[in-house]
């Protein structure tokens, strides 16, 4: 029996393959769509048992190669640029690919944990798992949120476990591949340790320069969580998957750096002491992300909390700190 990974060499579903490797499980089917090949490297530290082109897999699936061979699948692939403008790949990929492999997994009778995303919400301020929240702002969150729809019409006809994640601001190891999209706590890191300075944008919306805030999320928890959904298949639902905090981009610099400045034996800074000593600066907002652009989001977790899942959750100086440990050490 095989566990499926669907994106599995990108970045959360790379992390969750290491994870099910730390379980003992190797039986693993990696999905991926390889036109990136650098991508590759995220699993060469990690056991897998073959690997399947997207399509490959999808027409296996359909034609039946994989019939009482799965144990459960993760489907974290998807195109996830927000700033993809072909709506008929966005919808091809991320919303007609997922229906056909849960119309599989239900028929089948097999765990389906798939990657949903905050990005449903939009420019709203209320982030909880209910329809009225939610208008998202770019086709990317539009194909999530119709996924998310789906699940709901076909609710009470469910024959096995349906776990959507509507994963919040993730960052952590296995990201690098990802350029533009990958973390602003990637992004700092590399910055500071090449400039010694790092940029953020400007504020808008009444928000100071570096205020925005985000409910930013370490992909340890985002796996730790994963992991727990599939050792409790009586749990269903759609989950925001955040920490329930809002922090801003200002806090997540601030500290990168002193995370870098840790490791090199220097004491940390303030933000003001930061900002006078041109550490952090800020750039002007781009054009391109207004109207486009969540300046605040802050996942409600009641419903995750009331599954039972209770472990503590990274705050951004906890997670940011172990995300620069691991970076300095692959550097």
């Amino acid at each position: 029996m095989y566990t499926i990974v669907t994106g599995a060499m990108g970045f959360i579903g790379a992390n969750l393959v290491k994870a099910l490797n730390e379980r003992g499980e190797t039986n693993i089917i990696a999905v991926d769509n390889l036109k990136k090949a650098d991508k590759f490297l995220n699993l060469t530290d990690c056991e897998i048992a073959d690997y399947m082109d997207k399509e490959d897999f999808l027409d296996a699936v359909l034609d039946g190669a994989f019939d009482d061979a799965v144990k459960a699948i993760f489907h974290e692939g998807a195109c996830s640029d927000t700033m993809e403008t072909d709506g008929r790949y966005m919808m091809e990929n991320n919303y007609r690919y997922t229906i056909s492999l849960l119309e599989h997994c239900q028929n089948e009778e097999v765990p389906f944990l798939y990657a949903s995303s905050a990005s449903v919400y939009g420019g709203g301020s209320i982030f909880s798992e209910s329809r009225e929240h939610e208008a998202p702002l770019n086709v990317y969150g539009y194909s999530k949120f119709l996924f998310d729809q789906y699940v709901r019409r076909m609710w009470e006809e469910r024959t096995g476990q349906i776990v959507g994640f509507r994963y919040f601001n993730v960052y952590g190891p296995r990201e690098q591949h990802k350029g533009r999209m990958a973390s602003v706590a990637f992004h700092f890191f590399n910055q500071y340790q090449a400039e010694g300075k790092v940029r953020l944008f400007e504020g808008i919306e009444g928000y100071a320069n570096g205020e925005q805030r985000r409910d930013f999320v370490s992909v340890e928890d985002v796996v730790k969580i994963n992991m727990w959904f599939l050792d409790h298949p009586e749990q269903s639902g759609i989950f925001n998957l955040g920490t329930g905090r809002s922090q801003s981009f200002n806090d997540v610099a601030v500290a990168a750096v002193n995370a870098c400045r840790k490791a090199q034996g220097e004491t940390a800074l303030t933000l003001e002491e930061l900002q006078n000593q041109g550490i952090i600066e800020y750039i002007g907002f781009p054009e391109a992300l207004r109207g486009k652009y969540q300046s605040f989001t802050q996942a409600d977790i009641s419903a995750l909390r009331s599954t039972g899942y209770d472990a503590p959750l990274f705050t951004v100086e906890q997670g940011v700190d172990h995300y620069v440990e691991h970076l300095l050490k692959a550097s």
